[in-house]
């Protein structure tokens, strides 16, 4: 019985689970247990007063950061799931000019950090941003600085999740369902809302679970927004309670717990409305969907597209672009400089070091992260292990809970003395910024690697084994060579992530260790707009070439091989 617990699979089954408590669970279940034990943490053992719950809903900040937090993320929510889902429907029926060009946008908002997308808004529609000075929209500020201006903008930046959910599922057609409707005379929209749409359910579901969670949880708009607009939301409520005199853990903690009890609600909502219906339509007539010509209004979709692109990724990048090159003339308008370049290398400027740290902390999360997630992949493919089920739940809930929550958690865990005896204290160190950027990437490496790993067949492990190979020449002589393209793509998606990470390294960043994100949103704050676009694309230019540079050198190189004309 022993033996078998402690078998190869399950030995590395148990010591995944380990580390992945470390790395997730344990800071998650610390953030509650501080809202139970305030001082339990820094030794006080004293019971907390549970009345602090209640008291978000009496002090003015903390009840209109989780008031804005619900209404950005519901408001949010319902516009860009149906932005998507409609973009998603139109993008798999009918085949348009430019219509790859949505596709490549949706996937650069999706890897684009929130804060330089935001920021990019700000600069445009600012009070003396690019839409008054170049275009002379006074409008502008008033429109897009208000609850339902941040609810278009977030929606405009989040509304890929929707889209890829929907375009997905929409992949395969069962058209006989359709047909049938049609023939009983149904027009095409009620058979898109009586057949679709109902089948379509669970992949609208899944779209708008994603943007509730990334809406709620986002740190990078309210850090970006506070600069001109006052809009607190819990996430930068949390982030400012660590950073005033004293240190309000109470705060941070009894704020953490509702952002982690929204989104357990949200994911229980979910799962309610999938649970008692049955959407399995696909059968053996199901056939691969094609984009078809339309017979009429082809410019009339491109014309819309080009509209939607130039809101999307026109106004965040052009803006910060335009920023970056010109200088405010007053009322003489602006001009074109490059002062704003040369200012971020002059006198020591902070932007080399930040980019230094950040691809330091991004390569050794890289590294770490692809090593756990690689044998997370391991024991959800190969294993036998008794609960690889929870080690997959587990690998996904860092995609789920906000950076600031997880951040809290790591200040928490980190942060004890007894940790300094035994050289642990990690807290305050670079070390901190390395294991919290590991926590959020094993859901991407998980997912990459597993989906790979899932083709490689069991029968040649087992084969080796057979002859005597040990598990480690087993992955190291048939696993890894095989996943060898995946592994870097793993890795290369995880370290352009660390990068521009900002809530976690807002929170956890030690003394003078300033990164990439810190140095372009204080910069930021402090309206300083031309430098932090410049420090913004030129970070960005080195981390694309970096990621391209690695690529080129790591991914295994396609040979080819000269025809034979031997016989």
């Amino acid at each position: 019985m022993i033996n078998r617990i402690f078998a190869y699979g399950n030995r590395t089954g148990w010591l995944v689970l380990a580390v992945l408590v470390l790395l997730i669970l344990l800071p998650l279940a610390a953030v509650i247990i501080q809202v139970l034990l305030p001082g339990v943490f820094f030794g006080n053992w004293e019971l907390g007063d549970l009345s602090l719950l209640l008291d978000v809903f009496k002090r003015p900040l903390w009840y209109q950061s989780l008031k804005n937090t619900v209404l950005l993320g519901v408001g949010t929510t319902i516009f860009a799931t149906i932005l998507g889902g409609a973009l998603a429907t139109v993008r798999s029926q009918w085949s348009f000019p430019g219509a790859k060009l949505l596709d490549m946008a949706v996937w650069l908002l999706i890897i684009t950090p929130s804060f330089i997308l935001a920021q990019g808004w700000v600069m445009f529609a600012a009070s003396s941003g690019l839409a008054k000075q170049w275009l002379g929209w006074d409008w502008v500020h008033s429109a897009v600085f208000t609850p339902v201006g941040l609810i278009a903008i977030m929606s405009l930046s989040k509304f890929p999740f929707a889209y890829l959910a929907v375009h997905s599922a929409l992949e395969w057609k069962v058209d006989r369902l359709g047909e049938a409707a049609r023939l009983n005379g149904g027009r095409p929209w009620t058979v898109w809302r009586t057949i679709q749409m109902p089948l379509l359910l669970p992949a609208y579901c899944s779209g708008a679970m994603l943007v509730f969670m990334d809406t709620v949880g986002d740190f990078g708009l309210p850090a970006s927004i506070a600069a001109v607009f006052r809009f607190p939301t819990l996430p930068y409520s949390i982030y400012s309670a660590l950073y005033t005199s004293p240190i309000r853990f109470d705060m941070a903690g009894v704020l953490s717990f509702y952002l982690v009890l929204m989104i357990a609600l949200a994911m229980s909502v979910q799962f309610y409305v999938l649970r008692k219906s049955r959407f399995d339509f696909l059968n053996s007539r199901a056939t691969r969907s094609e984009p078809r010509q339309p017979t009429r209004g082809k410019w009339g979709m491109a014309a819309g597209n080009v509209v939607l692109l130039l809101l999307v990724a026109g106004i965040p990048f052009g803006s910060n672009l335009m920023t970056s090159i010109t200088r405010s003339n007053g009322s003489a308008g602006a001009s074109f400089t490059l002062d704003h370049y040369r200012k971020l290398f002059e006198n020591g400027g902070q932007l080399t070091g930040g980019l230094v740290h950040s691809l330091e902390i991004a390569a050794g999360a890289a590294l770490v992260g692809l090593l756990v997630g690689f044998f997370v992949s391991y024991v959800l493919t190969f294993s036998r292990f008794a609960l690889k089920q929870t080690v997959d739940v587990i690998s996904l809930i860092s995609l789920a809970v906000p950076g600031v929550v997880l951040g809290i958690g790591y200040i928490f865990i980190w942060n004890q003395a007894w940790l300094e005896r035994i050289g642990l204290l990690l807290y305050g160190k670079p070390g901190i910024l390395i294991l919290a950027s590991v926590a959020g990437a094993i859901p991407v490496i998980t997912r990459v690697l597993t989906g790979a790993m899932a083709k490689v067949p069991a029968g040649l492990l087992s084969a080796a084994q057979m002859q005597g190979a040990g598990f480690g020449r087993r992955l190291a002589t048939i696993v890894v060579p095989l996943l060898r393209s995946a592994l870097v793509s793993a890795g290369l998606a995880a370290f352009g992530a660390a990068v521009f990470d900002l809530a976690t390294t807002s929170i956890l960043f030690p003394p003078n260790f300033m990164t990439l994100p810190v140095v372009i949103n204080k910069a930021f704050e402090d309206l300083k707009f031309g430098y932090a676009a410049a420090a913004t694309l030129t970070g960005g230019g080195v981390v694309i070439a970096t990621i391209m540079l690695f690529e080129w050198l790591l991914k295994p190189k396609k040979i080819k091989r000269a025809r034979s004309d031997a016989r």
